[in-house]
């Protein structure tokens, strides 16, 4: 079965037979910009003397306090053979191993897509988007809040892939309540291999999904080209502070031995799962993700993996967790430094905001993070576009509304030109004292292009917002989604690979009962 299926995969990717080009050519082009690639510098907020400071509580940590590898004996036997003191389940790294380990995984990597033109470069000085990841709640304007379904989920899907300025389809956008806990994700890769053509990411909830995504992508990709390159990138969140479960363990060791990126992400509420201070946390961060990213290396040395940093502050009135806050922000640009560091990609930030509706609140938290984000030197932003109340819920106006945003940042991080034409001298010849640029050569050779203009915001003079119904930002977003929605067209895909595919899905879900839990 494997073996024929990679056949298809491998005849589909020199682009199939007559129903797929045929397919291709009635396809409607659908425009996304390259992912990011930055020429202004990063924000370096901690000195030389503090990095040295944390680098070393984070080796003293490793080895005199050590950390939990649970209910996972081959991860035991792995670290006891790479030199590791092993006692019941707490590991400790002897000074230096954990770095010593670090080095073989790579600075810079390639995550393909079906599409080719897709395929997104992670490290260096990229920066790739990706959507919200993982609410169990939807919320509109016709809905409300409720339960995400799997159609909520197949219409986030079809929302990145027609946003210009998302660069991946993401993983988990939001959690279909009405599938079975133990199949949900089996649906959930198809509809990312099917209604989208841009990289995407795997099942992490259990070993036995992981393997099926791993499945799925040798179907989709064929087994010779996925055993050479990346494919996939899958969020791997260790249970701060300084455990290691069984399960995310088991996901990161089924994805590294197939050479498939893992983003190694402590999970940290700030004075709950790590101390109060940004250096204390930023010490425990580094810790954990250098055992992470070791861990991997056991498993296959040079297999990718990110540096991950998700911190938020909390509320110490009410414990609720709070986003867009300063400490997040010097949290995030120290992570990024001691990423650079260890020479690691580097994930953090995203559209973060505690706010119940994409109002004032959401866009001002959601701002702060998204451009700590670019400064801080993010290469990989999850929970860019469409994270609503702490990331218990997926927006679909939130979603319009941040993925429009995102074009802000593509234009910031390309910098200031300086060539002739940016030097504009001709202009202020042409002008020159008491004259305007509306009307002069230069204006008009450039004002297509000249400033960031949102597809989405409204520019009216007050007369006509109001004539055409004072509509509010959510509004206009609900209407942009479902425009997009209403001139969606699936990317081409050979039949014969989406028969596979469907035909491996159903196979798996046959074989398993029901399981809601």
């Amino acid at each position: 079965m494997a073996e024929s299926q990679d056949g298809v995969a491998r005849r589909g990717r020199r682009g199939g037979g007559g129903a797929a080009m045929r397919a291709a050519r009635s396809a409607v082009s659908i425009e996304t910009a390259r992912f990011i690639e930055r020429r202004i510098p990063d924000f370096e907020l901690l000195t030389e003397e503090a990095l040295e400071i944390i680098e070393a509580n984070a080796e003293i940590l490793l080895e005199e306090i050590g950390v939990n590898f649970v209910e996972n004996p081959a991860a035991l036997d792995r670290w006891r053979d790479a030199g590791a003191d092993v006692q019941g389940e707490r590991v400790r790294l002897p000074r230096g191993l954990a770095r010593q380990l670090c080095a073989t995984a790579p600075a810079r990597f390639t995550q393909h897509a079906r599409n080719p033109a897709r395929n997104v470069e992670i490290g260096g000085r990229s920066l790739v988007l990706a959507p919200v990841y993982g609410p169990p709640f939807v919320r509109d304007l016709a809905g409300g809040r409720r339960y995400a379904t799997m159609e909520d989920f197949r219409k986030f899907v079809r929302l990145g892939y027609m946003s210009k300025w998302l660069h991946h389809s993401g993983g988990t956008v939001c959690e279909p309540t009405d599938v079975p806990v133990n199949k949900r994700h089996l649906d959930m890769l198809l509809a990312h291999m099917t209604l989208s053509d841009k990289p995407f990411m795997g099942s992490v909830t259990e070993p036995s999904r992981a393997r099926d995504s791993v499945e799925m992508c040798e179907i989709l990709f064929g087994r010779d080209f996925m055993a050479e390159n990346t494919v996939l990138t899958s969020l791997i969140n260790i249970n701060s502070p300084l455990t290691f479960d069984a399960t995310m363990m088991g996901a990161l060791e089924v994805y590294a031995a197939a050479n498939q990126a893992c983003i190694v992400s402590p999970f940290i509420v700030g004075g709950a799962m790590a101390p109060v201070s940004v250096v204390g946390t930023l010490t425990q961060v580094l810790a954990e993700v250098m055992a992470g990213v070791a861990y991997s290396q056991l498993v296959r040395p040079g297999a990718p993996v990110i540096f991950g940093a998700f911190v938020m502050s909390i509320d110490m009135n009410s414990g609720a967790p709070t986003f867009g806050t300063p400490e997040a922000s010097q949290i995030l640009y120290g992570a990024g430094q001691l990423a650079r560091r260890l020479n690691l990609p580097f994930r953090s930030g995203g559209g973060l905001c505690g706010s119940k509706l994409p109002d004032a609140q959401a866009a001002y938290e959601t701002a702060n993070t998204l451009n700590a984000a670019l400064l801080g030197g993010v290469n990989f932003m999850l929970h860019a576009c469409g994270w609503l109340e702490g990331g218990l819920v997926a927006s679909i106006e939130k979603f319009v509304m941040d993925a429009d945003h995102l074009g802000a940042l593509h234009k910031m991080a390309a910098g200031v030109a300086l060539d002739t034409e940016a030097q504009a001298m001709d202009a202020l010849r042409e002008v020159g004292p008491g004259g305007h640029f509306l009307g002069c050569a230069h204006t008009q050779a450039h004002f297509k292009e000249a400033f960031w203009r949102s597809d989405l915001f409204d520019y009216k003079p007050f007369e006509t917002w109001d004539e055409e119904g004072a509509r509010s930002t959510a509004m206009l977003a609900s209407e942009r989604a479902a425009k997009l929605l209403a001139q969606y067209q699936p990317p081409p895909l050979d039949p014969a690979l989406t028969e596979a595919l469907t035909a491996f899905v159903a196979e798996r879900k046959a074989s398993l009962p029901d399981a809601f839990v």
